[in-house]
């Protein structure tokens, strides 16, 4: 294992060097693109180098992408990215990320499924009902590493860009009950009441929560006790990974308990600024931040050499790429008229919370832990043409609708900067 673990560093590095050197481009974009090309050429290179081509398959395989993403690194890149939001751009967007994050997910959700349920049988594809909805369940929920990613060189205003960060952290709950619920339906062949559904929503959802919170508030008492940034670094990363732990053991969502511990602790800390370390800290977080994403998209990357590609997958994909995100956009406009009718002079725009809905590491890890026999191959292929679409295309294409659209202005600062100066 450590081998491997020093071959994806070695290129989270070399990758990142030639993205930001010679193609000029962001480094987690570069980073996947780059990942891809070289697995290609393997790909390409597997009859003349067969070895090589087999152990670099055997070394994805080996990889369990679900544990590796969803019980680890997500604890601390939620964190992380909870921890460098500007809070006070995100308390004045509160009801507007609640309401996207809830009512905009489920609709996505909902329109997705019934779009690819009624659109495969197109090319030739006909899924189950609960298939359809487990996809949905998946692809709805924006991805947290991709967004935050795409949000550190948007030249989006702070109060958009608030919004799609503050909806990517917490709608991760959402989606997280309702694949669980379906997944529930598709194994056991029973449907559970509305009463059910909605105590397990408010258990895993608010439990997660209230836990993130309490940890939060001894781990910052802690941090003013001592003048030493080392130790207050070692207690964040204790909150961090013991906190999403704890969670996981108790069945609540771990997602939602890192991005409350995250934003609890750096509510408690801004009140005690004479007391704690906070650059040294927030830098710490950002380094880790962006070290972790580079060597997740590496590994994103490599993932295309085992993903089963064929005709139907490849259609279905593409297809996927076109409903997904018009799914979204769908469900955006009216979450956003919603919220109008209740604030009336709310900003926001629903081609940037749209288009700027990026999906990644952890749709792929859902469609992983989906059992082959409920449709696990298709949804695997079409997730990872989704995901790399919105990487490359939505994400690299982004800041520069915004120049041309005129939404962006020069000057604007990024949502998350100030949590890092």
């Amino acid at each position: 294992m450590l081998p491997l673990i020093a071959i994806v560093v070695s290129l989270a590095a070399v990758f990142g060097l030639i993205s930001s050197r010679w193609l000029k481009i962001p480094s987690t974009m570069g980073t996947m693109l780059l990942a891809l090309l070289l697995s290609a050429v393997l790909a390409i290179a597997s009859h003349v180098m067969p070895g090589i081509h087999a152990w670099a398959i055997h070394s994805v395989l080996s990889i369990n992408y679900e544990n590796f993403i969803l019980h680890g690194m997500l604890s601390l890149l939620l964190f992380a990215g909870a921890f460098l939001l500007d809070l006070e751009q995100l308390a004045g967007e509160k009801f507007a990320i609640t309401m996207l994050a809830g009512l905009g997910t489920a609709l996505s959700a909902a329109i997705t499924s019934a779009a690819i349920y009624f659109a495969a049988p197109l090319v030739g594809f006909h899924p189950p009902v609960l298939e359809a909805a487990l996809f949905g369940a998946l692809i709805s929920p924006t991805d947290p590493i991709a967004v935050l990613g795409m949000l550190r060189r948007a030249a989006a205003p702070r109060y958009l860009q608030a919004q799609l960060a503050g909806e990517s952290l917490f709608n991760d709950g959402i989606g997280a009950v309702l694949f669980l619920t379906i997944l529930g339906v598709a194994e056991s062949g029973r449907l559970p009441s509305l009463v059910h559904v909605g105590w397990r929503f408010v258990l895993d959802c608010g439990g997660a929560l209230l836990l993130g919170v309490v940890f939060a508030i001894p781990v910052s008492r802690m941090m003013r006790m001592v003048n030493a940034y080392n130790i207050e670094i070692l207690l964040t990363l204790s909150l961090a990974l013991g906190g999403y732990a704890v969670a996981d053991a108790l069945h609540l969502s771990a997602p939602l308990e890192a991005v409350a511990a995250g934003l609890t602790l750096r509510w408690l800390n801004n009140r005690h600024s004479e007391d704690i370390s906070h650059v040294e800290i927030r830098r710490f977080w950002a380094a880790i931040d962006k070290i972790q994403n580079s060597v997740l998209f590496v590994l994103m990357g490599f993932e295309v050499l085992i993903v089963s590609f064929s005709r139907t997958a490849f259609a279905v994909g593409g297809m996927a790429v076109v409903l997904v995100n018009a799914s979204r956009f769908i469900a955006t406009v009216a979450t956003l008229r919603i919220i109008r009718l209740v604030q009336p002079h709310h900003r926001s725009s629903w081609f940037v919370l749209s288009w700027g809905g990026l999906r990644g590491g952890l749709a792929i890890a859902l469609a992983l832990s989906v059992p082959v026999n409920l449709g696990r191959d298709w949804m695997v292929a079409a997730t990872y043409t989704v995901v790399v679409f919105s990487i490359l295309v939505q994400g690299g294409t982004l800041n520069l609708l915004l120049k041309k659209s005129g939404i962006a202005r020069p000057g604007r600062g990024a949502v998350l900067s100030r949590a890092t100066k």
